[in-house]
């Protein structure tokens, strides 16, 4: 079974490819035929499984922590692709293992959606997990964010080594009262930084209630935090760790990204420090380094080019995630496109619009709405009183006439998942646009 089940699995994984099918495609038919495939192959990983799951941050925080290591000169497998089920691991595990099965990596690090998160590790114990934060997303698929936080916590049971949790989320942060076995380190924010970074409690804040769940709990005395985020700034950043303050250059843009950076930075210092091996004497040096020259994921603050212009793209996903999206990227001097679609993928309840406040556009407004739910953004964006160009719920045609329209200018998108999938499939005619097998 073991023997066939890996090139038939490839091969699937090739043809699905030529015909451009869906990344996790492979991985269903080889869980099909052969339904421990994915366990018997993560067992043989010397140094075990590292699990990244959360709301806000996934697929950027696990490219980091991947080079990171990668700097310390290990070698990592990963789900680069952002395919983040279980069956999405199972194909990229195909793209990796050699006929006979064999995975020639040192650590798995894994981006997991939190429900398909726990049938993971049901399966799969991690060695390490990082979880980054609970915020209101996809309710039609998880509920309230309470369900969220229980859905992490199953996954900091079941690790066996070190759990690394955000400590300014309390939802995050209590979860250390409920684990035994595992060590616990957090990442953290400097004090001055905590009103950039709401919890959910605190986005929910009213003039009748200024004192959420959330805000009182940072009165409270915090954990210490093996790295904290003291200072943002526009393309560079400090962090605290081991006693001392390092200011290092930052590719990546945008503020979400930035304390991401330490939470990915204290996963890797935890991963390196229960390797076994020897810190190479410049470890300290060489993360810092390989931390600054992370470019974005694919679709979370790419940037491309067009026309000679640069045009971004910025994923947004939940009321959280578009809130740090605008504040992140000045609205001056861009044109703006915003496509918003309701598949499985992203979510179906689209209500969360509600909770963004758009006023930041209203100066330049938006040029094109496009998406299946274009009209219900048109109208959130009508209560803000920002003005809007055109609205079509073709993407193609809508990308199309964005670009045409606005020539000469820089460009910035503001899109869901699979609409920022159909956006670089349509730029991929025009420009170079990684290919992320």
């Amino acid at each position: 079974m073991f023997s066939l089940s890996v090139p038939l699995g490839k091969l699937v994984r090739a043809l699905s490819r030529l015909r451009g099918g869906g990344s996790a495609l492979p991985g269903l038919v080889v869980e099909k035929i052969d339904p421990r495939f994915m366990e018997r192959t993560l067992a043989t990983v010397p140094l075990g499984v590292a699990v990244v799951s959360g709301t806000n941050g996934k697929t950027t925080t696990t490219k980091m922590v991947v080079e990171l290591l990668e700097s310390q000169g290990l070698k990592v497998f990963t789900n680069r692709t952002g395919s983040n089920f279980t069956r999405g691991v199972a194909a990229a595990l195909l793209g990796e293992v050699d006929l006979g099965g064999k995975l020639d990596a040192d650590i798995a690090v894994l981006e997991l959606d939190e429900a398909h998160a726990v049938h993971f590790v049901n399966r799969v114990a991690p060695r390490f997990c990082l979880l980054l934060n609970v915020l209101r997303d996809q309710l039609d698929r998880f509920g309230e964010i309470d369900k969220t936080a229980t859905l992490l916590q199953k996954i900091a049971e079941k690790t066996t080594g070190t759990v690394v949790l955000n400590r300014e989320d309390p939802r995050v942060a209590r979860i250390a009262t409920t684990v035994s076995g595992p060590k616990v380190v957090y990442f953290g924010l400097d004090e001055s930084l905590r009103s950039t970074f709401p919890n959910d409690d605190d986005m929910r804040a009213t003039a009748s209630s200024p004192h959420p769940t959330g805000a009182k709990a940072t009165t409270e005395p915090l954990p210490a935090a093996d790295v904290v985020l003291r200072r943002v700034g526009p393309d560079d950043a400090d962090f605290e760790f081991d006693g001392g303050t390092v200011t290092t250059g930052m590719t990546l843009r945008g503020v979400y990204n930035i304390f991401n950076a330490a939470a990915a930075l204290a996963l890797a210092r935890s991963v390196v420090a229960s390797s076994g091996r020897t810190a190479k004497p410049d470890g300290g040096e060489r993360l810092i380094a390989a931390l600054s020259k992370v470019a974005p994921a694919f679709g979370r603050g790419e940037s491309l080019v067009v026309d000679g212009k640069p045009l971004e793209l910025v994923l947004v996903k939940n009321p959280s995630g578009f809130r740090l999206g605008l504040k992140s990227f000045a609205a001056e001097g861009y044109a703006t496109m915003i496509a918003i679609n309701d598949n499985y993928a992203d979510g179906r309840d689209m209500s969360w619009l509600w909770d963004v406040d758009f006023e930041s556009l209203r100066d330049g407004g938006v040029d094109v709405v496009t998406g299946v739910r274009a009209y219900d953004m048109a109208l959130r964006l009508q209560y803000d009183d920002v003005p809007i160009g055109s609205v079509d719920t073709d993407i193609p045609d809508a990308l199309a006439a964005f670009i045409a329209s606005s020539a000469g200018r820089p460009k910035r998108i503001f899109c869901t998942y699979t609409a920022m999938l159909a956006i670089r499939r349509e730029l991929s005619k025009i420009t170079a646009v990684e290919v992320v097998s």
